[in-house]
């Protein structure tokens, strides 16, 4: 029984680690989101918790501005390979990693309506609690999530996956 346990402990653990990988890989980066870029053998052009401006770009030694809004943070290290070896360095070896991301947003009947710091696996329940739970007029069937993508107001469930940048509603309930 033991082993059984210790094995299906196992698959589990293997199976959320790989479903965070997929999520990171085709995470796409936006304003508000903050990363750091290593570069390895050359620390003057190491970037160190910069968050994504408005325009969706990063700040990167000898390269200036860096449009990384929209891409993956894959992507961004092809790209800085690209950039760097193209004129700077041989072989450039680049890490990049997001230390924060942007925020969610919570609105209607919560305790505090506002913007909060997105943690990893967040569910619709978790958003609620850290805006100060329902209020007592709340409904807490009629909870709306609009994800950041210009996509139609969907009604979950509070064991729904909160992304960063989502705004979630919750509505008043009328009895």
């Amino acid at each position: 029984m033991k082993y059984v346990l210790g094995f299906m402990f196992g698959v589990f653990f293997l199976q959320s680690n790989f479903v965070l990988a997929q999520d990171s890989q085709s995470y796409l980066l936006s304003t508000d989101d903050v990363i750091s870029i290593n570069v390895f053998d050359e620390a003057d052009l190491n970037v160190e918790s910069a968050k994504i401006t408005d325009d969706g770009t990063v700040s990167v030694p000898l390269l200036g501005p860096v449009q990384v809004k929209g891409k993956t943070v894959s992507e961004v290290e092809v790209l800085l390979t690209q950039l760097f070896g193209a004129d700077y360095l041989k072989k450039p070896s680049i890490t990049v990693t997001v230390d924060e991301y942007r925020p969610f947003y919570i609105n209607g009947e919560v305790g505090s309506p506002g913007s909060y710091a997105f943690r990893t696996n967040m569910t619709v329940q978790m958003a609620i609690t850290i805006a100060g739970g329902f209020t007592e007029r709340a409904s807490k069937s009629n909870i709306y999530l609009l994800k950041e993508k210009g996509s139609v107001r969907q009604k979950v469930t509070l064991s729904d996956q909160v992304k960063p940048g989502d705004v979630i509603t919750v509505d008043e309930s009328f009895f």
